[in-house]
């Protein structure tokens, strides 16, 4: 999966990672389509954290490169065999979910975004459902009690606690325009290759849960992380926390791991880098 390069580099504009556990070719294959649509030169890798080698097939005759990893080792550890080859030569990386999809113009719109920006150290599109409800993946850095809130406490913490629910997923704010975002998601993350070389990469010591939160923390110490409003993607969004026992074992260990690293209640850069949420940025 390649094309014609069009920046002074010896490597790719973009170097994209995908790590797949189980998933369907037909997912892979939609995806792989997605990210061929574009101008840009971009390298994929994907990387499979399942028992079979099912998809390398597929990622393979899409020109991309396949690594098949026999056991799962997770999220963060996935994504950065991958980056680690590329990290050196490419201006940008994209942490993408499988189960994401979008049109041949988000990548562009993207690099556009970053290149006017040199100041923004990633950045992450609205991110919607496939009936077109989005979904609210942009947030505060979160307290314990606000992660408590959302898994424990259901519709009816959003209605006690309906004020702080709203803040913490930056519903006080206009979200039309791109803006500071302290806390962004996984599942679609465009990163600044100097940033990442200067903060480091994903955490391996989460597993599954939280890294996303980690890494965007750390790139944001550095660096601005934005919200842009103005790309957009569709994501499938499991929420498998909350339907099955073991995932939501991996996300209370995940979310015990980042607060020892953070701190539960004393977090003096949580609140600085909260104050700054919403702060706009010129298109």
């Amino acid at each position: 999966m390649s094309h014609v390069e069009n920046h002074s580099g010896s490597g790719p504009d973009v170097a994209v990672s995908i790590v797949a556990y189980r998933q369907s070719r037909e997912e892979i294959a939609a995806l792989l389509h997605s990210l061929s649509r574009t101008g840009l030169s971009i390298q994929v890798t994907v990387v499979d954290n399942s028992e079979a080698s099912d998809l390398r097939e597929i990622v393979e005759a899409a020109d991309a490169t396949y690594i098949h990893v026999p056991e799962n080792i997770g999220f963060g550890a996935g994504h950065n065999l991958a980056i680690r080859e590329t990290l050196s030569r490419a201006k940008y990386h994209a942490v993408i979910n499988p189960d994401i999809s979008f049109d041949s113009d988000v990548l562009q719109a993207l690099y556009d975004f970053m290149e006017l920006h040199p100041d923004v150290g990633q950045v992450m599109p609205a991110i919607y459902n496939s009936d077109g409800t989005e979904q609210r993946l942009a947030k505060r850095l979160p307290t314990p009690f606000d992660l408590f809130m959302r898994r424990f406490l259901g519709p009816f913490g959003k209605k006690i606690f309906s004020h702080r629910w709203d803040r913490y997923e930056v519903r006080d704010l206009d979200l039309s325009v791109p803006c500071e975002i302290p806390c962004l998601s996984g599942c679609f993350m465009f990163l600044r290759s100097s940033v990442l070389q200067q903060v480091g990469l994903f955490d391996e010591r989460f597993f599954l849960y939280m890294e996303d939160f980690d890494l965007c923390r750390r790139v944001g110490s550095a660096s601005k992380t934005v919200l842009n409003p103005k790309v957009a993607v569709t994501h499938g969004y499991q929420k498998g926390s909350y339907r099955k026992f073991r995932p939501l074992l991996l996300h209370l260990w995940s979310a015990t791991l980042y607060f020892r690293k953070w701190g539960y209640f004393r977090d003096d850069s949580r609140k600085q880098r909260n104050l700054r949420c919403g702060t706009t940025m010129p298109l």
